[in-house]
Protein backbone atom coordinates (compact mmCIF):
# COMPACT_ATOMS: atom_id res chain seq x y z
CA UNK A 1 0.00 0.00 0.00
CA UNK A 2 1.31 3.93 -0.63
CA UNK A 3 -0.24 6.39 0.50
CA UNK A 4 -1.56 9.42 -2.14
CA UNK A 5 -0.04 12.71 -1.87
CA UNK A 6 -3.20 14.55 -1.80
CA UNK A 7 -4.13 12.50 1.31
CA UNK A 8 -1.29 14.29 3.00
CA UNK A 9 -1.59 17.61 0.97
CA UNK A 10 -5.48 17.80 2.11
CA UNK A 11 -4.60 16.90 5.66
CA UNK A 12 -2.61 19.56 5.63
CA UNK A 13 -4.35 22.37 4.76
CA UNK A 14 -7.51 21.54 7.15
CA UNK A 15 -4.69 21.59 9.83
CA UNK A 16 -2.84 25.12 8.49
CA UNK A 17 -4.76 27.37 10.77
CA UNK A 18 -4.52 26.02 14.19
CA UNK A 19 -0.35 24.23 13.06
CA UNK A 20 0.24 27.94 12.20
CA UNK A 21 -0.76 29.57 15.08
CA UNK A 22 1.43 27.21 17.37
CA UNK A 23 4.23 27.71 15.37
CA UNK A 24 3.94 31.77 16.00
CA UNK A 25 3.74 30.49 19.81
CA UNK A 26 6.60 28.62 19.60
CA UNK A 27 9.23 30.54 17.39
CA UNK A 28 8.09 33.42 19.90
CA UNK A 29 9.13 31.02 22.62
CA UNK A 30 12.20 29.49 21.57
CA UNK A 31 15.38 31.09 20.24
CA UNK A 32 16.82 29.68 17.18
CA UNK A 33 13.74 27.89 16.02
CA UNK A 34 14.59 28.39 12.35
CA UNK A 35 17.94 26.58 13.39
CA UNK A 36 16.30 23.70 15.04
CA UNK A 37 13.94 23.38 12.52
CA UNK A 38 16.28 22.80 9.92
CA UNK A 39 18.06 19.89 12.07
CA UNK A 40 15.09 18.05 12.35
CA UNK A 41 14.76 17.83 8.85
CA UNK A 42 17.58 16.35 8.79
CA UNK A 43 17.36 13.81 11.51
CA UNK A 44 16.36 10.38 10.32
CA UNK A 45 15.86 7.31 12.66
CA UNK A 46 15.70 3.99 11.02
CA UNK A 47 13.05 1.65 11.21
CA UNK A 48 13.50 -2.28 12.34
CA UNK A 49 12.49 -4.69 9.93
CA UNK A 50 11.29 -6.89 12.82
CA UNK A 51 9.06 -3.82 14.54
CA UNK A 52 6.24 -3.81 11.55
CA UNK A 53 4.49 -6.69 12.81
CA UNK A 54 3.26 -7.88 16.55
CA UNK A 55 5.74 -8.83 18.93
CA UNK A 56 5.11 -10.66 21.69
CA UNK A 57 6.13 -12.93 24.98
CA UNK A 58 7.05 -15.87 26.19
CA UNK A 59 3.46 -16.14 27.10
CA UNK A 60 1.76 -15.21 23.68
CA UNK A 61 1.45 -13.33 20.72
CA UNK A 62 -1.71 -11.56 19.53
CA UNK A 63 -1.68 -10.53 15.86
CA UNK A 64 -3.86 -7.92 14.85
CA UNK A 65 -3.90 -8.53 10.60
CA UNK A 66 -2.41 -6.95 7.76
CA UNK A 67 1.03 -7.12 9.28
CA UNK A 68 3.98 -7.54 6.05
CA UNK A 69 4.62 -11.32 5.08
CA UNK A 70 7.49 -10.42 2.87
CA UNK A 71 10.92 -8.10 3.23
CA UNK A 72 8.74 -5.96 0.43
CA UNK A 73 5.91 -5.79 2.01
CA UNK A 74 7.91 -4.58 5.40
CA UNK A 75 10.15 -1.83 2.83
CA UNK A 76 6.09 -0.45 1.64
CA UNK A 77 5.40 -0.30 5.61
CA UNK A 78 8.27 1.76 6.63
CA UNK A 79 7.15 4.10 3.07
CA UNK A 80 4.37 4.50 4.51
CA UNK A 81 5.26 5.65 7.66
CA UNK A 82 7.92 8.15 5.70
CA UNK A 83 5.61 9.29 3.82
CA UNK A 84 3.46 10.41 7.08
CA UNK A 85 6.39 11.71 9.04
CA UNK A 86 9.22 12.04 6.42
CA UNK A 87 11.50 10.92 9.24
CA UNK A 88 11.95 7.37 9.11
CA UNK A 89 13.47 7.07 5.73
CA UNK A 90 15.69 4.24 6.74
CA UNK A 91 15.36 -0.04 7.13
CA UNK A 92 17.34 -1.98 9.17
CA UNK A 93 17.19 -5.23 7.99
CA UNK A 94 17.57 -8.79 10.92
CA UNK A 95 19.07 -11.68 8.69
CA UNK A 96 18.07 -14.73 8.82
CA UNK A 97 14.81 -13.12 9.63
CA UNK A 98 15.21 -11.53 6.31
CA UNK A 99 17.25 -12.88 3.97
CA UNK A 100 17.41 -10.59 0.55
CA UNK A 101 16.99 -12.77 -2.63
CA UNK A 102 17.26 -10.24 -5.47
CA UNK A 103 19.40 -7.34 -3.82
CA UNK A 104 19.02 -4.67 -6.51
CA UNK A 105 15.31 -5.33 -7.41
CA UNK A 106 15.19 -4.63 -3.22
CA UNK A 107 17.21 -1.47 -3.50
CA UNK A 108 15.18 -0.31 -6.44
CA UNK A 109 12.06 -0.71 -4.17
CA UNK A 110 13.62 1.12 -1.58
CA UNK A 111 14.64 3.99 -4.09
CA UNK A 112 10.74 4.36 -5.06
CA UNK A 113 10.06 4.54 -1.88
CA UNK A 114 12.61 7.10 -0.51
CA UNK A 115 14.57 5.11 1.49
CA UNK A 116 17.92 3.45 2.23
CA UNK A 117 19.15 0.45 4.21
CA UNK A 118 20.80 1.28 7.32
CA UNK A 119 22.68 -1.49 9.49
CA UNK A 120 22.09 -5.08 9.31
CA UNK A 121 21.32 -7.32 12.18
CA UNK A 122 23.07 -10.64 12.82
CA UNK A 123 21.25 -13.52 14.83
CA UNK A 124 23.03 -16.36 17.02
CA UNK A 125 21.20 -16.21 19.63
CA UNK A 126 18.68 -18.86 18.45
CA UNK A 127 18.70 -21.58 16.49
CA UNK A 128 18.01 -21.49 12.72
CA UNK A 129 16.10 -24.70 10.46
CA UNK A 130 18.52 -27.02 9.40
CA UNK A 131 21.61 -25.30 11.28
CA UNK A 132 24.23 -27.83 12.15
CA UNK A 133 25.47 -26.46 15.25
CA UNK A 134 23.50 -25.53 18.55
CA UNK A 135 23.71 -22.03 20.19
CA UNK A 136 22.26 -23.51 23.72
CA UNK A 137 25.89 -22.89 25.34
CA UNK A 138 26.99 -19.62 23.14
CA UNK A 139 28.10 -18.82 19.63
CA UNK A 140 31.34 -16.19 19.52
CA UNK A 141 32.08 -17.56 23.12
CA UNK A 142 31.48 -21.36 22.73
CA UNK A 143 33.64 -23.58 24.36
CA UNK A 144 33.40 -25.16 20.23
CA UNK A 145 35.85 -23.94 17.57
CA UNK A 146 32.96 -25.30 15.00
CA UNK A 147 30.13 -23.61 16.64
CA UNK A 148 32.30 -20.47 16.64
CA UNK A 149 33.16 -20.66 12.93
CA UNK A 150 29.45 -21.45 12.44
CA UNK A 151 28.79 -17.78 13.72
CA UNK A 152 31.52 -16.04 12.62
CA UNK A 153 30.76 -17.50 9.08
CA UNK A 154 26.87 -16.23 9.56
CA UNK A 155 28.16 -12.64 10.38
CA UNK A 156 30.25 -12.61 7.44
CA UNK A 157 27.07 -13.45 5.35
CA UNK A 158 25.29 -10.77 7.20
CA UNK A 159 28.04 -8.50 5.83
CA UNK A 160 27.70 -9.44 1.97
CA UNK A 161 24.01 -9.02 2.24
CA UNK A 162 24.55 -5.73 3.89
CA UNK A 163 27.06 -4.73 0.71
CA UNK A 164 24.73 -5.55 -1.78
CA UNK A 165 22.06 -3.36 -0.22
CA UNK A 166 24.68 -0.24 0.44
CA UNK A 167 24.28 -1.03 4.16
CA UNK A 168 27.32 0.54 5.90
CA UNK A 169 27.23 -1.16 9.49
CA UNK A 170 26.71 -4.35 11.07
CA UNK A 171 25.17 -4.68 14.58
CA UNK A 172 26.24 -7.60 16.71
CA UNK A 173 24.20 -8.58 19.86
CA UNK A 174 25.21 -11.44 21.83
CA UNK A 175 22.77 -13.90 24.06
CA UNK A 176 25.85 -15.38 24.75
CA UNK A 177 26.85 -15.88 28.60
CA UNK A 178 25.72 -18.52 31.28
CA UNK A 179 22.59 -18.98 33.71
CA UNK A 180 24.38 -20.81 36.65
CA UNK A 181 28.12 -20.15 38.84
CA UNK A 182 30.86 -22.36 37.36
CA UNK A 183 28.64 -22.62 34.14
CA UNK A 184 31.95 -21.16 32.02
CA UNK A 185 35.28 -19.57 32.31
CA UNK A 186 34.63 -16.09 32.33
CA UNK A 187 38.51 -15.23 30.84
CA UNK A 188 37.86 -17.83 28.12
CA UNK A 189 34.43 -16.79 27.47
CA UNK A 190 35.42 -13.27 26.62
CA UNK A 191 38.84 -14.50 24.57
CA UNK A 192 36.93 -17.03 22.44
CA UNK A 193 34.44 -13.96 21.87
CA UNK A 194 37.25 -11.20 21.53
CA UNK A 195 39.05 -13.53 18.73
CA UNK A 196 35.49 -14.57 16.96
CA UNK A 197 34.68 -10.88 16.83
CA UNK A 198 38.47 -9.89 15.24
CA UNK A 199 37.57 -12.51 12.47
CA UNK A 200 34.33 -10.43 11.60
CA UNK A 201 36.13 -7.02 11.87
CA UNK A 202 38.76 -8.44 9.39
CA UNK A 203 35.68 -8.77 6.82
CA UNK A 204 34.51 -5.45 7.08
CA UNK A 205 34.56 -3.52 4.20
CA UNK A 206 36.79 -0.39 4.37
CA UNK A 207 33.95 2.19 5.27
CA UNK A 208 32.06 0.00 7.28
CA UNK A 209 31.38 0.00 11.25
CA UNK A 210 30.58 -2.56 13.40
CA UNK A 211 28.35 -1.79 16.05
CA UNK A 212 28.74 -4.27 19.50
CA UNK A 213 25.12 -4.27 21.25
CA UNK A 214 25.54 -5.03 25.39
CA UNK A 215 22.56 -6.51 27.37
CA UNK A 216 22.84 -6.80 31.25
CA UNK A 217 20.87 -9.88 31.35
CA UNK A 218 18.03 -12.18 29.86
CA UNK A 219 18.36 -14.90 28.26
CA UNK A 220 21.36 -15.45 30.19
CA UNK A 221 20.82 -14.51 34.10
CA UNK A 222 23.92 -15.18 35.82
CA UNK A 223 26.94 -13.78 33.33
CA UNK A 224 26.33 -12.21 30.28
CA UNK A 225 29.68 -12.04 27.91
CA UNK A 226 28.70 -8.34 27.01
CA UNK A 227 26.83 -7.29 29.91
CA UNK A 228 27.66 -3.84 29.89
CA UNK A 229 29.44 -0.71 27.82
CA UNK A 230 32.64 -1.17 29.92
CA UNK A 231 32.80 -4.75 28.45
CA UNK A 232 32.04 -3.48 25.09
CA UNK A 233 34.04 -0.40 25.37
CA UNK A 234 36.84 -3.31 26.32
CA UNK A 235 35.72 -5.48 23.18
CA UNK A 236 35.62 -2.25 20.32
CA UNK A 237 38.58 -0.93 21.91
CA UNK A 238 40.72 -3.98 20.70
CA UNK A 239 38.91 -4.32 17.29
CA UNK A 240 40.25 -1.37 15.90
CA UNK A 241 39.12 2.25 14.71
CA UNK A 242 35.65 0.49 12.98
CA UNK A 243 34.11 -1.27 15.88
CA UNK A 244 31.82 1.28 18.30
CA UNK A 245 29.69 0.67 21.06
CA UNK A 246 25.96 0.48 20.59
CA UNK A 247 23.38 1.21 23.20
CA UNK A 248 19.91 -0.19 23.83
CA UNK A 249 18.11 2.04 26.17
CA UNK A 250 16.66 -0.85 27.52
CA UNK A 251 20.09 -2.95 27.98
CA UNK A 252 20.47 -1.70 31.53
CA UNK A 253 20.25 -2.78 35.20
CA UNK A 254 17.24 -0.36 36.71
CA UNK A 255 18.31 3.34 37.30
CA UNK A 256 21.29 2.97 35.19
CA UNK A 257 22.23 6.66 34.19
CA UNK A 258 22.22 5.82 30.21
CA UNK A 259 22.93 9.70 29.73
CA UNK A 260 26.30 9.80 31.41
CA UNK A 261 27.36 6.37 29.89
CA UNK A 262 26.32 7.72 26.28
CA UNK A 263 28.46 11.37 27.61
CA UNK A 264 31.59 9.04 28.01
CA UNK A 265 31.47 6.83 24.73
CA UNK A 266 31.21 9.63 22.87
CA UNK A 267 33.78 11.37 24.75
CA UNK A 268 35.97 8.55 23.96
CA UNK A 269 34.96 8.17 20.07
CA UNK A 270 33.57 5.15 20.75
CA UNK A 271 29.66 5.35 20.44
CA UNK A 272 28.23 4.28 17.33
CA UNK A 273 24.76 4.36 17.68
CA UNK A 274 21.29 4.05 19.77
CA UNK A 275 18.19 1.26 19.64
CA UNK A 276 15.73 3.58 21.14
CA UNK A 277 12.94 2.06 23.16
CA UNK A 278 11.04 2.73 26.84
CA UNK A 279 11.21 0.36 29.72
CA UNK A 280 10.04 0.43 33.17
CA UNK A 281 11.93 -2.94 34.82
CA UNK A 282 14.13 -4.22 32.19
CA UNK A 283 14.16 -4.98 28.46
CA UNK A 284 10.46 -3.96 27.99
CA UNK A 285 10.77 -2.81 24.25
CA UNK A 286 8.38 -0.27 24.82
CA UNK A 287 7.12 2.47 23.01
CA UNK A 288 10.31 5.32 22.99
CA UNK A 289 9.37 7.91 25.24
CA UNK A 290 6.49 6.72 26.49
CA UNK A 291 7.76 5.52 30.44
CA UNK A 292 10.77 7.84 30.64
CA UNK A 293 10.92 11.06 28.31
CA UNK A 294 12.91 13.22 30.64
CA UNK A 295 15.55 10.60 30.76
CA UNK A 296 15.25 10.70 26.67
CA UNK A 297 15.88 14.29 26.69
CA UNK A 298 19.10 13.98 29.28
CA UNK A 299 19.98 11.66 26.91
CA UNK A 300 19.73 13.93 23.85
CA UNK A 301 21.13 16.82 25.89
CA UNK A 302 24.42 15.21 26.66
CA UNK A 303 24.32 13.88 22.64
CA UNK A 304 23.52 17.19 21.72
CA UNK A 305 26.60 18.99 23.81
CA UNK A 306 28.98 16.00 22.74
CA UNK A 307 28.41 16.10 19.06
CA UNK A 308 28.98 19.71 18.52
CA UNK A 309 32.00 19.48 21.23
CA UNK A 310 32.93 16.84 18.43
CA UNK A 311 32.33 18.74 15.47
CA UNK A 312 29.97 15.89 14.72
CA UNK A 313 27.20 15.65 12.23
CA UNK A 314 23.75 14.92 14.19
CA UNK A 315 22.21 13.27 11.13
CA UNK A 316 24.91 11.04 10.14
CA UNK A 317 27.82 10.57 12.16
CA UNK A 318 25.51 7.94 14.80
CA UNK A 319 23.25 5.62 13.98
CA UNK A 320 19.81 6.05 15.00
CA UNK A 321 17.48 3.46 15.04
CA UNK A 322 14.15 2.20 16.68
CA UNK A 323 13.95 -1.09 18.79
CA UNK A 324 10.57 -2.12 20.03
CA UNK A 325 8.26 -4.60 19.81
CA UNK A 326 5.16 -5.59 21.84
CA UNK A 327 1.74 -7.16 21.96
CA UNK A 328 -1.04 -4.59 22.28
CA UNK A 329 -0.50 -1.86 20.15
CA UNK A 330 -0.59 -1.41 16.11
CA UNK A 331 2.99 -1.76 14.94
CA UNK A 332 2.61 1.44 12.87
CA UNK A 333 1.37 3.72 15.32
CA UNK A 334 3.81 2.43 17.70
CA UNK A 335 6.50 3.33 15.42
CA UNK A 336 5.15 6.89 14.73
CA UNK A 337 4.29 7.43 18.14
CA UNK A 338 8.24 6.86 18.59
CA UNK A 339 9.58 8.48 16.20
CA UNK A 340 7.55 11.77 17.41
CA UNK A 341 9.02 11.23 20.87
CA UNK A 342 12.60 10.97 19.25
CA UNK A 343 12.13 14.03 17.23
CA UNK A 344 10.52 16.12 20.48
CA UNK A 345 13.29 14.99 22.81
CA UNK A 346 15.84 16.20 20.13
CA UNK A 347 14.24 19.69 19.71
CA UNK A 348 14.42 19.84 23.39
CA UNK A 349 17.69 19.24 23.29
CA UNK A 350 18.50 21.65 20.61
CA UNK A 351 16.47 24.25 22.49
CA UNK A 352 18.55 24.41 26.02
CA UNK A 353 20.43 27.33 26.28
CA UNK A 354 23.91 25.93 26.50
CA UNK A 355 25.88 29.27 27.25
CA UNK A 356 23.74 29.46 30.38
CA UNK A 357 23.83 25.64 31.36
CA UNK A 358 27.91 25.81 31.38
CA UNK A 359 27.86 29.10 33.21
CA UNK A 360 25.34 27.44 36.07
CA UNK A 361 27.80 24.47 36.22
CA UNK A 362 30.91 26.64 36.53
CA UNK A 363 29.57 28.66 39.59
CA UNK A 364 28.34 25.43 41.09
CA UNK A 365 24.94 26.80 40.93
CA UNK A 366 23.30 23.72 40.84
CA UNK A 367 19.52 25.46 41.05
CA UNK A 368 20.21 27.27 37.97
CA UNK A 369 21.38 23.99 36.39
CA UNK A 370 18.29 21.92 36.75
CA UNK A 371 16.15 25.31 36.03
CA UNK A 372 17.52 25.08 32.49
CA UNK A 373 17.23 21.80 31.46
CA UNK A 374 13.37 21.39 32.89
CA UNK A 375 12.53 24.77 31.19
CA UNK A 376 13.78 22.92 27.97
CA UNK A 377 11.66 20.10 28.87
CA UNK A 378 9.01 21.35 29.85
CA UNK A 379 8.55 24.03 26.98
CA UNK A 380 6.54 22.69 24.33
CA UNK A 381 8.25 22.04 20.81
CA UNK A 382 5.51 19.84 18.91
CA UNK A 383 4.94 23.35 16.54
CA UNK A 384 9.12 22.90 15.47
CA UNK A 385 8.40 19.46 14.88
CA UNK A 386 5.44 19.28 12.54
CA UNK A 387 6.74 22.51 10.93
CA UNK A 388 9.97 19.99 9.88
CA UNK A 389 7.83 17.55 8.19
CA UNK A 390 5.47 20.14 6.36
CA UNK A 391 8.91 21.62 5.39
CA UNK A 392 9.66 18.09 3.87
CA UNK A 393 6.31 17.10 2.34
CA UNK A 394 5.28 15.00 5.46
CA UNK A 395 1.80 15.51 7.67
CA UNK A 396 1.27 17.52 9.92
CA UNK A 397 -0.06 15.08 12.27
CA UNK A 398 1.30 11.53 10.90
CA UNK A 399 -0.65 9.62 13.53
CA UNK A 400 -4.14 11.21 13.32
CA UNK A 401 -3.66 10.79 9.59
CA UNK A 402 -3.09 7.25 9.51
CA UNK A 403 -5.59 7.00 11.79
CA UNK A 404 -8.35 8.96 9.49
CA UNK A 405 -7.31 7.47 6.57
CA UNK A 406 -8.12 3.79 8.37
CA UNK A 407 -4.58 2.63 7.13
CA UNK A 408 -4.58 -0.77 8.82
CA UNK A 409 -7.85 -1.81 7.54
CA UNK A 410 -6.64 -1.18 4.36
CA UNK A 411 -3.91 -3.11 4.93
CA UNK A 412 -5.77 -6.02 6.32
CA UNK A 413 -8.08 -5.81 3.80
CA UNK A 414 -4.64 -6.21 1.31
CA UNK A 415 -3.06 -8.73 3.02
CA UNK A 416 -5.71 -10.33 5.20
CA UNK A 417 -4.57 -11.51 8.62
CA UNK A 418 -1.39 -13.24 7.89
CA UNK A 419 1.02 -13.24 10.32
CA UNK A 420 4.57 -10.76 9.99
CA UNK A 421 7.42 -13.77 9.18
CA UNK A 422 10.82 -13.47 11.41
CA UNK A 423 9.17 -13.56 15.02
Amino acid sequence: MRLDKKHIDNHNTDQSALHNKRLRFAKDEIADADQIIEKLKAFQVAIPSWALGTGGTRFGRFPGGGEPGTIEQKLEDVGLLHALNQSSGAVSLHIPWDIPQDHQALKNLAAELGLSFDAVNSNTFQDQKDQEYSYKFGSLQNVDKQVRDQAIAHNLEVIRHGEALGSKSITVWLSDGSCFPGQINFRRAYENTLESLREIYAGLPADWKLFLEYKAFEPNFYSTTVGDWGQSYSYVNKLGEKAYTLVDLGHHLPNANIEQIVSLLLMEGKLGGFHFNDSKYGDDDLTTGSIKPYQLFLIFNELVEGMDARGMNHANDLGWMIDASHNVKDPLEDLLQSVEALMIAYAQALSVDKQALKQAQMESDVVRAQEILQHAFRTDVRALVAEARLQTGGALQPLGLFRDLQVRKQLVAERGFQQSTGL
